[in-house]
């Protein structure tokens, strides 16, 4: 598996087809920790070297940050050759500029606030001024963001509409919804109005009921899924597990660390990494068209690259799938007796 695909930035007015592999931009508006100008440069430089031609952002990542960020690194590339997605919502508004935005997650100052706005307006309003920071004259994808944060009836009967409408006017080429709530996505999908749905954390190696009624919808009704936070906040992330390993940017229960170190150990087994099996599990469902992660530096991006072009052995596979049926029948049978070769 690569993550490059010819088809995968359409000439607009084409399908839109996604590649493997998506670059998550959050990092560049400052996600936790300043990104410097230099990692930002040399992540978006990796990305395009390493054929990843899908970029996502939104207003929320740093107040506009990751997106004026993104807009300028990929301002020097073919405008026909990638395709972004960004997201609406929340609209940005002026700020006190006395402090930091750190309660939100993201070391910027808060020259600017966020507010809630679902409305067709508050939508149009919102992917225009988000082309501004970015420098394009169109997005590809816009995605409503977390409407279970926000006033989530008005994102299903204004928001949803309002983007159908801007996707059938030719403005964007495809909309959706992003959340890591599988109820919510579950019932926009319901709706017959996406193409798309960002799904965060709730489809992984790790973990998949929550997402199975929401993965029947997308099949049913030809919606496609794109897959992020795959590495559940960090516990999937390296092969080694430790014990202080953080899921849902919290403590993970010991239940989760020993199911991790599990599945790193039917990797070793085959000769590959647990982080290897995070990123491509999702893109053995049909539905899911894509696996976007965060990417702060562009040693980021050429390990997730890499680890996206792992073969991984059949084999490998099926003790996953092995190990899944134990877990749920109460029966946590070992795999150690399984086919550990290559």
């Amino acid at each position: 598996m690569s993550a490059a695909d010819p088809s995968a930035a359409a000439p607009a007015g084409g399908p839109l087809e996604l590649p493997p592999l998506g670059f998550g931009a959050a990092q560049l508006g400052n996600l936790y920790r300043a990104t410097t100008d230099q990692e930002a440069d040399g992540a978006v430089r990796a990305a395009w070297d390493a054929g990843i031609r899908y970029f996502d952002t939104a207003p929320h990542y740093g107040i506009g940050t990751s997106e004026r960020r993104l807009g300028r690194r990929l301002a020097g590339y073919p405008r026909q050759e990638y395709l972004v997605s960004t997201k609406v919502g929340r609209l940005l508004l002026p700020g006190p500029g006395t402090g930091d935005d750190l309660a939100d997650g993201f070391a910027v100052p808060d020259d600017h606030v966020r507010q809630w706005d679902f409305s067709e307006a508050g939508v149009r309003r919102s992917h225009a001024e988000s082309l501004g920071r970015l420098g394009l004259d169109s997005v590809d994808i816009l995605f409503a963001h977390d409407p279970e944060e926000g006033p989530t009836e008005q994102a299903f009967t204004e928001g949803l509409p309002a983007l159908a409408g801007m996707r059938e006017e030719g403005l964007v080429r495809a909309v959706g919804v992003g959340s890591k709530d599988a109820d919510v996505l579950t019932r926009a999908v319901r709706t017959g109005l996406i193409d798309l749905v960002m799904l965060s954390g709730r489809y992984t190696l790790l973990e998949q009921d929550a997402a199975a009624e929401l993965l029947a919808a997308c099949t049913d009704h030809g919606v496609g899924i794109v897959a992020v936070s795959v590495f559940n906040s960090g516990l999937l992330a390296r092969h080694r597990v430790a014990d202080d390993a953080t899921y849902e940017y919290d403590q993970a229960p010991a239940a989760m660390i020993e199911r991790a170190r599990e599945l790193a150990g039917i990797a070793e087994r085959h000769g590959v990494t647990l982080p290897d099996l995070a990123v491509q599990f999702p893109l053995r469902h049909p539905a899911v068209r894509s696996v976007v992660l965060g990417m702060r530096t562009a040693e980021h991006v050429r390990s997730n690259a890499e680890r996206m072009g792992v073969e991984i052995p059949a084999a490998a596979w099926e003790d996953v799938q092995r190990t899944e049926q134990a877990a749920r029948s109460g029966d946590a049978g070992s795999t150690e007796g399984a086919d550990g070769g290559r």
